[in-house]
């Protein structure tokens, strides 16, 4: 049986001891999850304390990582459709529940999917301490997290919308609204497309499209650039354990903003689609906006793109950026955000792991950590609560 609450015996110091910033560290003190995976009812007390979870792999540790980000706005570091994630055979709709600190005091959040909508529903609801809210959108004002999973391995080599999405997670780290901007230039832009396909469609509908898409889009590019360039700055402070990345984003857009006021982007842009309509509805999709951005990463030392790098430098080179964005945000917000870290020692030898940990209590940041290993964790030891995951069971070291 699953235990109801998984605890501890030894208490971990408090994040705040660690080096947190004055208003306390963003932390999930407890973690309650039903009907989410492989787990019927499961929970977890942190004490504000990083986490480890250990075990063989298929066990549901990573599971436990996909009901932390789903604290935040998003589809969750899986990116599985709310259907997916029930638990077979559950008996009811899956559901998130946690307290997360705050600088007022702790707040409960749960989320799950919603229970009084169709079977086919991908609808979520959210409840801050019992209110129910519009929508995902205002976890972004409570939680700001990041993620690493072994799936963005191979993020420098795959195609560029994964590194977009990635861009725009770090970006809602420092605005919430981002994620609104992102659907909305997307929605318009689905929508455009199916109004050229048909063929007969009212001009000033798909024009008031455009104008959408122009507006949004020429913000999203914006928040994009702006973030990059802070990231290119910040890894510059990097103590030297992890590679420097170049960083840049890239894009008809990007290199716009760099030359004009982002009104007369947004006005070049509604142009440009105007006159493309006949070539974007051959081709089924928009042939500018900010759908084209990418992220160019290479290692600064070698003069070399990160795709072409080994699997170790990729792995090192994507921590350096996400170390970066901690650290960019804890200066902006206060506190640094929640960082998801599956399968983190893969890929890492001894002396960077060491300086992760290092660096994850010199930021008063709260890590949740997977591994099969748990030896690759004992620095940690007194520093973060331990946990052993087997079978959908949980159990405190």
């Amino acid at each position: 049986m699953i235990p109801a609450v998984a605890t501890p015996e030894t208490e971990a110091p408090a994040a705040a001891e660690q080096g947190s910033p004055a208003v306390g560290p963003l932390a999930v003190l407890r973690l309650a999850v039903s009907e989410f995976r492989c787990y019927r009812d499961a929970a977890i007390e942190t004490g504000g304390a990083s986490v480890v979870l250990t075990g063989p792999n298929g066990a549901g540790k990573t599971n436990l990582l996909e009901a932390v980000s789903f604290l935040a706005p998003g589809r969750g570091l899986r990116r599985s459709g709310l259907a997916e994630i029930e638990r077979h055979g559950a008996g009811s709709r899956w559901a998130v529940s946690a307290t997360v600190t705050q600088p007022t005091g702790p707040v409960t959040i749960g989320t799950g999917r919603d229970p009084d909508a169709g079977e086919d529903s991908e609808r979520r609801v959210v409840r801050v301490d019992g209110q129910a809210q519009r929508g995902p959108v205002v976890l972004g004002e409570l939680v700001a997290l990041s993620w690493l999973t072994p799936a963005m391995d191979r993020l420098f080599a795959d195609g560029s919308s994964a590194r977009r999405r990635f861009v725009d997670r770090l970006a809602l780290g420092f605005d919430p609204d981002h994620a609104r901007r992102v659907a909305a230039y997307e929605q318009a832009m689905r929508e455009r497309a199916k109004l050229l396909e048909r063929g007969n469609a009212d001009p000033a509908w798909i024009a008031a499209l455009e104008e959408t898409m122009a507006g949004e889009g020429v913000a999203v590019a914006a928040a994009r650039k702006h973030l990059v360039e802070r990231l290119a700055a910040a890894v510059e402070e990097m103590d030297g354990a992890f590679p420097v990345p170049g960083l840049a984003l890239t894009g008809e857009l990007a290199d716009w903003l760099g030359q004009m006021p982002a009104l007369e982007a947004e006005e070049k842009l509604a142009a440009g689609l105007a006159q493309s309509r006949r070539r974007d509805a051959e081709s089924g999709r928009a042939s500018a906006g900010p759908h084209r951005d990418d992220l160019s990463v290479t290692f600064r030392a070698k003069g070399q793109p990160a795709r072409l790098c080994s699997t170790g430098e990729q792995k090192a080179l994507l921590v350096a950026i996400v170390l970066a964005h901690a650290r960019l945000v804890a200066a902006e917000r206060g506190r640094p955000p929640l960082l998801l870290l599956d399968e983190i020692a893969a890929h890492l030898d001894a002396g960077r792991r060491a300086a992760l940990f290092q660096e994850i209590g010199r930021l008063g940041a709260q890590a949740w950590m997977t591994g099969t290993d748990e030896l690759l964790f004992t620095p940690l030891t007194g520093r973060a609560r331990f946990f052993r995951v087997a079978e959908a069971q949980i159990q405190a070291r």
